[in-house]
């Protein structure tokens, strides 16, 4: 099977609203994910790619670079990476991750790191494990909405 990667435009909003469905259990607007292109646009940090078979988008792959303050260094981070759910176990999400370790070597990033969700631990957090990354702490957060 032949897939591309490519940058995400205008015409994916609506796969794209249903990958972000899926990951999130909540329904995503097309319109929200045409104003998350918008940023994303005008952002020297931030990209999301669409993995491509046949014509047909099975993923998505949000990349951002992370400019450390302590040190000269920067580290890419997967922002967020979705498999459709009919498409996984194909081999997608290591074609995705792939293509991020290459985006970050590229932007001349010592490192990649994402941060995935609880709940996730079965699959998720096991699939990162197998590609050599590994949990490195905690994430504290306080919402303010």
């Amino acid at each position: 099977m032949d897939y591309v990667i490519r940058e995400a435009v205008s015409e994916d909003t609506k796969e794209i609203s249903k990958l972000m469905s899926q990951l999130t259990g909540k329904v995503i607007a097309p319109l929200h994910i045409e104003n998350r292109l918008h940023f994303i646009r005008s952002s020297p940090f931030d990209s999301l790619f669409v993995c491509v078979e046949d014509g047909c988008i099975q993923g998505t792959l949000g990349f951002r670079i992370r400019e450390n303050l302590e040190e000269v260094t920067r580290y890419g981070e997967v922002s967020v990476i979705v498999v459709d759910e009919e498409a996984k176990r194909k081999g997608i999400g290591r074609i995705l991750m792939e293509y991020a370790e290459q985006l970050a070597v590229e932007h001349e990033c010592v490192g990649l790191w994402l941060v995935s969700g609880f709940q996730r631990e079965d699959e998720a957090h096991n699939f990162y494990k197998q590609l050599g990354f590994e949990e490195t702490g905690y994430r504290f957060v306080k919402r303010f909405l």
